[in-house]
């Protein structure tokens, strides 16, 4: 797991202290999703607080204003030329979701996936503005994507899009313009906007897949997307190449004679994510057997057919907040933005920014 978790956990210590929320916390779907389309959806649950579309016009203007935000550019540090970059709110926010999202989801599915990208940016630049980080040099994030959510420039994304840039860009540009003012808080501060390619069916904790808590990252059902393209795959690591690779990710670790000794669970949580597992005389989470494997989730079984470890994956991505296929199943399902942010998001405040 990336070393900027260690900035979540901040989170269950003190709601004052607004950690960074890193694109490994999302489930960085796009490009994965170019290869193959999955969905998902989930049946709505009760009402938590998130103001859903079909409100009347009065209700909405008694949404709750969060007065700390604002319009303003967002600074981003290129990592290429060093310098900080202003970027208006709205041009973030579009390439964001060009680089989080596929232009073929829905509608629906883009525009809670930017509600999600702007509360992401919202959240990094309070933090940067209580507790800055030098290396940014006074930016609110950089465009590296190993350490902040994804980004694509206009050139970028119609490089990326290629020949359907026209269409891509404008469908997404017209989700986001829709709900531009929108953030999702939790207790007055913007959330944790963890979201993530497919789900095992259900979701995942923040308490089960980080080890800290957060009242609104709750496990949820999301159960279309066990029948996402791509829901279950296989890895299959031969003896040498398996020992390597844990070896790199522990050092020091003892593997005994016996091929099917080397990884056996040890617990495992209600929605299927491993917690913990034997990894020859280590017990190590589930997450970091993941990462030492390039697993596609720590949802898996592991089988031995020779000299060869099979492990079977379900899901794709950490499991916690929203499942991207399940947003887009959900908005085929005829559920709006609103609907699926409260369903992902359970106990947290949509808000318009003024």
């Amino acid at each position: 797991m990336k070393k900027y978790i260690s900035h979540f956990l901040a989170l269950s210590l003190s709601v004052m202290v607004v950690p960074a929320i890193p694109v490994y916390i999302s489930g960085r779907a796009v490009r994965d999703e170019k290869k193959s389309a999955e969905s998902d959806m989930i049946p709505a649950e009760e009402d938590t607080g998130v103001q859903k579309k079909a409100e009347t016009e009065k209700k909405e203007e008694k949404e709750e204003v969060a007065a700390e935000f604002s319009g303003e550019p967002y600074k981003v540090l290129d990592m290429a030329s060093g310098q900080v970059i202003e970027v208006p709110v709205r041009d973030y926010i579009i390439g964001a979701v060009c680089a989080e999202m596929p232009a073929s989801f829905h509608d629906e599915a883009l525009k809670a996936q930017a509600v999600a990208a702007h509360t992401y940016a919202e959240r990094q630049r309070i933090r940067e503005r209580r507790d800055p980080t030098a290396d940014l040099m006074g930016a609110d994030f950089s465009n590296d994507t190993s350490k902040y959510q994804g980004y694509f420039t206009e050139a970028q994304a119609r490089q990326y899009f290629g020949e359907s840039f026209e269409e891509s860009y404008k469908k997404i540009s017209a989700a986001a313009d829709e709900v531009l003012p929108y953030i999702i808080t939790y207790e007055d501060e913007p959330i944790v906007a963890a979201f993530h390619s497919m789900s095992t069916g259900k979701t995942e904790s923040a308490e089960n897949a980080w080890g800290a808590a957060a009242p609104y990252l709750i496990s949820v059902d999301s159960g279309y997307d066990t029948k996402a393209p791509g829901y279950m795959e296989e890895v299959r690591l031969v003896r040498d190449v398996l020992k390597q690779k844990l070896e790199t990710a522990f050092p020091g670790i003892v593997l005994g004679d016996d091929l099917t000794s080397w990884i056996a669970q040890e617990e495992s949580s209600a929605s299927g994510t491993v917690l913990r597992v034997r990894a020859g005389d280590r017990s190590v989470s589930g997450g970091e057997l993941r990462q030492a494997l390039a697993l596609r989730s720590a949802c898996f079984d592991v089988r031995y057919e020779g000299d060869e470890a099979v492990f079977t994956t379900r899901g794709y991505g950490h499991g916690v907040g929203m499942s991207q296929y399940g947003a887009d199943s959900m908005a085929q399902d005829g559920r709006t933005w609103q609907e699926i942010l409260e369903h992902y998001y359970p106990g947290a405040k949509l808000v318009r920014q003024d």
